[in-house]
């Protein structure tokens, strides 16, 4: 079984990977989403958007990380591709599911499921452009607006060199809302020889543990609900190997709220460094009764002097 953290575009950057991945259990993680217009980037912008591959391509903690391009010009993405592997990505990974309409509008994404030939072509042309013992994997949603596609796409994504399908099981019109239909994660696997990842709707161990149950797979990849309980990856890890382990206590979890901070106070401007805190400490709230405390002061806090002293005392007595 493999683990990986989903990537999130505008939440899960390199900061964020790097804090999640200390904890465990995760076995590869993956960039946010690289677009791919019509020319070659530079190496300075792979770098930017993933500069562990300055450093093995892996986190702070060890965890390999994937590259993950966006586009829908397959000689152009197949370019690009060979210069990221040229940087030291050790995997290359295709967008075909983000729901985003600004990244619709433009060709990339969850509307290119409605064209499954062009997926193939994408894959194929990928696969040719990077050397042999790279893989190329894919990440994909059931459909635009409906799933009656899903089996076709994946099936060109297969035939056209993916290694890997990560399914988040969900049309790109059900956007986020659940349910995320993890039975159609099982009809995929069944029409394709390469491993199925199941994506979507895994908040707690209870909910891995029905998903493996209803989607017939045993690897997963976590998104927000990774973020809102940072142990879920290693909960599942552990349970899976017969361990018993205690989910990650309030207490335990500030020392990674506090090396988050001082990341982002570090290296994003004073004026966006406390929205990426809130913006976790949001997500937090699902799952610590604590974070809606400390939300409710920080939503009302802009200054990074005043945030870095609540992050050091108690959240009632900054209350």
């Amino acid at each position: 079984m493999q683990i990986a953290l989903a990537p999130m575009e505008g939440l899960v950057d390199d900061i964020l990977r790097d804090v999640l991945t200390q904890v465990g259990g995760i076995d590869w993680c993956v960039t946010e989403f690289i677009r791919i217009n019509d020319q070659l980037l530079t190496p300075a912008y792979f770098h930017k958007l993933a500069p562990e591959l300055q450093h093995g391509s892996q986190t702070r903690a060890g965890v390999p990380l994937r590259v993950q391009l966006l586009g829908s010009d397959p000689v152009c993405l197949g370019e690009n591709a060979a210069l990221a592997c040229e940087l030291g990505a050790p995997v290359i990974d295709l967008n075909f599911g983000c729901p985003a309409k600004t990244v619709n509008k433009s060709r990339g994404g969850a509307v290119l499921l409605k064209e499954p030939e062009l997926l193939h072509t994408i894959v194929q042309t990928v696969r040719r452009a990077v050397p042999a013992h790279i893989p190329v994997t894919a990440k994909m949603r059931l459909g635009f607006d409906s799933p009656d596609g899903a089996l076709e796409c994946a099936t060109a994504l297969a035939d056209g060199g993916a290694q890997q399908i990560v399914v988040h099981a969900r049309t790109k019109v059900d956007g986020y809302k659940p349910p995320a239909h993890w039975e159609w994660v099982a009809r995929v696997q069944e029409v394709v020889k390469v491993p199925v990842f199941a994506n979507g709707e895994v908040w707690t161990l209870e909910d891995w543990r029905r998903c493996r149950e209803v989607s017939g797979v045993e690897d997963i990849m976590l998104g927000r609900g990774l973020v809102a309980r940072p142990d879920l990856a290693r909960q599942i890890a552990d349970a899976r190997a017969g361990r018993e382990t205690q989910p990650m206590s309030w207490q335990e979890l500030q020392p990674l709220l506090q090396d988050f901070w001082a990341q982002a106070k570090a290296r994003l401007t004073p004026r966006s460094a406390p929205g990426r805190l809130k913006q976790w400490v949001a997500l937090l709230t699902k799952s610590y009764p604590e974070a809606v405390e400390l939300f409710a002061v920080l939503r009302r806090e802009d200054d990074c002097q005043r945030i870095s002293e609540l992050l050091r005392i108690p959240v009632k007595a900054a209350a």
